[in-house]
Order: structure tokens, then C-alpha cells, then sequence
């Protein structure tokens, strides 16, 4: 994914001698998902639950997830939240989109249809009661200068509270055949390599993203997990039957 916090787990394929066993290429999370699916793509950072949807298998060590806020992934609201009845989702999201429909029904009550739009939070904000924005576009917002207009949650920090468990945004993953011991070591060793570096990373990635250093740092260090166990997994399976219980009960509406 072409998202900062992506970084520190290719910088070592980039690098370092570790990529010379691949090749890789840079997209937005939900066309990293067509592209697996498609098949012009071994493996990607996939969105889970995409990876679910496609039925593909994943690398255990290494992804990218939250235990509490995770400042990336903001829902921005002009009404009172259980009033949402629509939402402008960043169109390179899918997992964020799951998640803010699976909260706001269960602490909210609220059911919003969704539309896929650029992450230009004025423009969502022009045809919706709500909008989504992740990734390097949330970075950019000041979420304390928004709330002195508008609802803002950190779906993190609302996952989290609501769960008790972290929350995985996305792993390595791919078809069975591809995900092998050998490549999970690979991309940890890469990851560790990431983090090992931060420094470099920050003043390689920060500027050219418009997002502050002080800001990366603390997000890269203290808002991401990337070294993933099995509570964070535990998390992701919550996560998976809450979402695929809302969408069987969308379906019986419908």
C-alpha cells in the first residue's frame, strides 16, 4: 500500500539485499485487494476484510493494526452520530468502511448508506451526513480543530473501547500456495529492519506526505502495531463475525 504506514514494513525489501526476492509495487489499500484477486499480484497489504472475501490465507507475524487510537482512520460527522444516514467513504478503503458501519450500528444505532468518494473531506461533506477518511489524508486533518465543528471519532480508539481487543487493518496475504515460513520471516525481517530506521524513515517519508515528523514518529511508534500475536488476531475475528453478522442482516432487510 502506498500509505505511511506501510513503510517500515517494506523498507528492509527496499533497502537491504531482502529485495531481491520480490518486486514490489505501490497502490491504494482496495487495489492491492483487485489486484490479488486478479491475479497480477502474488500477495499485498490487504485489507482483512478483503481477505476474508476472497478466502485467501495470510503471514502471521507482521501487519498492520491498533490497541487504542489509531489517528489514521477518522469518521467525521456534521450530525449527532445516531442520526447518520449517509457516509462518504475514502474510496481507497474498505476494512475502515466495515469497521464504521459495524460501529456505528452497534454503539450508535446507526445504519448509513455509503458512497466511495476522493478523500476531500469538504467534498464528503457536501453530499453526506458523515465522511471516512484514513490513511495519509486523516494524517493531514487536525482532529481537535474539526471537533469544534463537527462529531470526530478515532475508529481505533472506538474499536478498542467497544471490543476490549486490537483491531487489524490489514495483513500479507495471498493465495495458500504463496504464503510460506520462509516469506513471513522474510517480511518480519524487513519490518524490524523498518523499525530499526525510523529516523531515516521519517525524514525520507514525512515531507514528501506533508505530514509533520513529530506526528509520523508518534504515529509509526505509538498508534500502529505491527508486529502482530494472537490477541491482535483474536481482535480480527471479532472483527470478521460482527461484520459478517451485519451483513447477513443487511441482506434479510433487503
Amino acid at each position: 500500500m502506498s500509505y505511511l504506514n506501510t513503510v517500515p514494513l517494506v523498507w528492509g525489501l527496499e533497502h537491504t539485499a531482502l529485495g531481491e526476492r520480490v518486486a514490489l509495487e505501490y497502490e491504494l489499500p482496495s487495489v492491492c485487494a483487485d489486484r490479488v484477486r486478479e491475479g497480477s499480484a502474488d500477495l499485498g497489504i490487504l485489507p482483512v476484510i478483503e481477505v476474508e472475501r476472497q478466502g485467501l490465507d495470510w503471514l502471521r507475524s507482521t501487519g498492520i493494526a491498533c490497541e487504542g487510537p489509531v489517528r489514521s482512520i477518522l469518521l467525521v460527522s456534521k450530525v449527532p452520530l445516531q442520526r447518520i444516514r449517509t457516509l462518504a467513504a475514502d474510496s481507497g478503503s474498505r476494512t475502515s468502511v466495515m469497521l464504521t458501519r459495524v460501529i456505528l450500528a452497534e454503539r450508535y444505532g446507526a445504519e448509513p448508506a455509503t458512497a466511495a468518494m476522493p478523500a476531500s473531506l469538504d467534498s464528503m461533506l457536501g453530499v453526506a451526513d458523515a465522511a471516512l477518511v484514513i490513511g495519509d489524508p486523516a494524517l493531514r486533518l487536525n482532529p481537535e480543530a474539526l471537533r469544534a465543528r463537527y462529531e470526530v471519532l478515532d475508529l481505533g480508539e472506538q474499536w478498542t473501547a467497544m471490543s476490549g481487543l486490537p483491531m487489524v487493518f490489514a495483513v500479507w496475504a495471498g493465495r495458500r500456495e504463496r504464503m510460506t515460513p520462509e516469506l513471513d520471516g522474510l517480511f518480519l525481517e524487513s519490518c524490524r529492519y523498518g523499525m530499526a530506521h525510523l529516523e531515516d524513515i521519517l525524514e525520507q517519508e514525512c515531507l514528501k506526505r506533508d505530514i509533520p515528523k513529530t506526528l509520523g514518529r508518534e504515529y509509526l511508534t505509538r498508534h500502529i502495531a505491527f508486529e502482530l500475536g494472537e490477541r491482535h488476531y483474536e481482535g480480527m475475528r471479532q472483527y470478521l463475525k460482527l461484520a459478517a453478522a451485519l451483513e447477513r442482516q443487511r441482506t434479510v432487510t433487503a
